[in-house]
């Protein structure tokens, strides 16, 4: 399991308002883009975002779950573990277990087409019953607030390396594990680390 630990920055409450609200670089004096705020967020259950149908999904709805976090995509060389996704999806669910699917095109352009066009090719090739969510960025200026949150704040802190990188949310909706993209979710060490929350 790779785990990092973030050093703490330290910096005053009223010269970090005055960074942020001119986006003047301490240190330089210099005009910089103002860095976005840290969510406060303290569980995934904090954030809502809205399905690949376009409603909006609250993920408090999946307190007393464990979830397996995932930005998928379309046209990559990990896209073949939507059906290990699946697998395990089946194979836990019924213990409390939910797969969250969240789109992404930072990496290649490997996921280019509609959150209509994702669906289709999720539905008919791999069959997924587990929620999919609409197309998102895991990464750079754009990022979601949840993956700020996953990158920046949580306790396995750093950017997401490429498509199909894995969260092992509790039922608290703490991160408790993060798992490289070229992990496969049914590997030995995913599934000890399933059964161990969901007992």
């Amino acid at each position: 399991m790779e785990q990092v630990v973030r050093a703490s920055k330290m910096l005053s409450a009223g010269a970090l308002a005055v960074a942020l609200a001119t986006g003047c670089d301490m240190s330089t004096g210099l005009t910089t883009i103002a860095p976005k705020p840290p969510t406060g967020a303290t569980s995934v259950h904090a954030f809502t975002l809205d399905d690949i149908d376009g409603r909006p999904v609250s993920l408090s709805q999946f307190r007393g779950k464990v979830l397996l976090l995932v930005n998928t995509a379309s046209f990559c060389g990990y896209t073949s573990q939507y059906d290990h996704l699946q697998r395990l999806h089946e194979r836990y669910r019924h213990e409390g277990f939910e797969v969250l699917a969240f789109p992404a095109n930072n990496f290649g352009g490997s996921e280019p087409g509609t959150n209509e066009q994702i669906k289709g090719f999720c539905y008919t090739r791999y069959a997924v019953n587990f929620p999919l969510f609409t197309k998102i960025s895991v990464r750079g200026n754009d990022k979601h607030p949840l993956y700020q949150y996953l990158t920046e704040e949580s306790p396995f802190p750093g950017e997401v390396r490429w498509n199909f990188q894995k969260y092992l949310v509790d039922r608290n909706g703490r991160v408790i594990a993060r798992y490289r993209p070229s992990t496969v979710p049914l590997d030995e060490e995913v599934l000890e680390d399933i059964e161990r929350a969901l007992s």
